[in-house]
């Protein structure tokens, strides 16, 4: 399929029901194997969204996937990336073989500016270990956006507002990530089998669920400069609570914002997923 092709068939995409969004705290690459009350919350979440509108397309934005620039996967037939280690060989046997999505992505291409194609990347484990629970059947196409590591707060947030044509079109959007994600804190509490959350954790997850229930989304892009102390402690790398922003600009300001999971376990690392419109 050449470009004129591909511009044709995005330009006639029929409009839908405006599909929700979702932001997922996907925590562990074990999830994927587990039976927890993550995990079968997340079997609901899909069942629940296959009955009010199947989705033609998932695009996942991932914390996975830094990148200089931003992209977006163009692959008909997107790897299964084992991108972590140390875990059983039984999740490395693991695949989610989705079709992926090329002429959505190439929609984001022609629709933003500064968005360009990829067929580097496939499917990494913010990715594929939520949809094994959300979409077992692998039967929807998915592809993915990389997060440009260059772009600040707000450029990222302005950016997912421009993606919002793709809810119209029957585009599920999910920003994979966690809004605490704090490894060299957990990793000794984890270690120990300890699930309790350090008081820094709790503060920062519910100073989040506030802005969210507020709809104070600028608070949010702001973070670092209005949530202190506990702001610094919860996010020492942006890469997890980035895909937040992609959730935040892809929402109407008077959409219902539903937390389908609250947790925050082994110290610091937050499981807080929530669905918007």
């Amino acid at each position: 399929m050449n470009l004129h092709d591909l511009h044709k068939t995005t330009t006639s995409f029929a409009k839908t029901e405006r599909m929700p969004v979702l932001f997922v705290g996907h925590g562990s690459p074990m999830n994927a194997l587990e039976d927890n009350a993550f995990t079968r919350r997340m079997q609901q979440l899909g069942q629940e969204i296959r009955r009010r509108q199947l989705p033609q397309a998932i695009l996942v934005v991932s914390a996975h996937w830094l990148t200089r620039g931003t992209f977006a996967g163009l692959n008909e037939q997107p790897e299964t990336i084992h991108d972590f280690g140390g875990f059983p060989q039984e999740l490395f046997a693991m695949q989610y073989p989705a079709p992926g999505a090329p002429t959505f992505a190439q929609s984001i291409i022609e629709h933003v500016q500064g968005v360009h194609g990829s067929h580097d990347w496939g499917l990494d484990h913010g990715t594929w270990t939520i949809l094994h629970h959300l979409f077992p059947a692998a039967d929807i196409p998915v592809f993915q956006l990389s997060l440009d590591a260059t772009k600040s707060m707000q450029q990222h947030y302005d950016l997912a507002r421009q993606l919002r044509f793709l809810r119209d079109r029957g585009v599920l959007i999910i920003g994979s990530g966690n809004v605490v994600h704090n490894l060299r804190q957990s990793m000794p509490k984890l270690m120990l089998g300890d699930a309790t959350p350090y008081d820094w954790a709790i503060e920062f997850d519910e100073w989040v669920k506030a802005r969210l229930n507020q709809r104070d989304f600028a608070s949010l892009v702001n973070y670092q400069q209005l949530s202190g102390a506990s702001g610094q402690l919860a996010v020492p790398t942006t890469d997890h609570y980035l895909p937040l922003l992609y959730s935040l600009g892809l929402a109407d300001k008077d959409e219902d914002i539903t937390h389908t999971f609250e947790e925050v376990s082994y110290g610091g690392l937050s499981m807080r997923t929530f669905v918007a419109g």
